[in-house]
């Protein structure tokens, strides 16, 4: 996916993959949520790929009552992708991405 954000470009296609999560494994589910971390090869910038049914944060409304799922990019700080490395990441691949956390 690309987007164009704030006059910057994010393209999961070219960026690092850091880490990924799923509630579920199935994306038919309407509760499915799946969220991928990436980093800008070129500007070390962080940013958020997020899909879902349409019984999440992600839905669209696709008409008069209706809804469906969805996907958005978000830019995220380096703070907040390592918020979001604590939660879904094991500890080997969070040091390995944002360095070795003190005992």
């Amino acid at each position: 996916m690309k987007k164009i954000i704030n006059g910057r470009k994010y393209d999961t296609e070219t960026a690092e993959r850091i880490g990924a999560y799923q509630n579920r494994n199935d994306r038919r589910d309407f509760n499915y949520v799946g969220e991928t971390l990436y980093k800008k090869r070129t500007t070390g910038e962080y940013f958020l790929y997020g899909e879902g049914g349409p019984r999440t944060g992600y839905a669209r409304q696709s008409g008069q009552n209706s809804w469906s799922g969805g996907c958005e990019i978000f830019p995220y700080t380096e703070d907040q992708a390592r918020a979001w490395a604590v939660r879904h990441l094991n500890v080997d691949r969070y040091e390995e991405v944002f360095g070795e956390v003190a005992e």
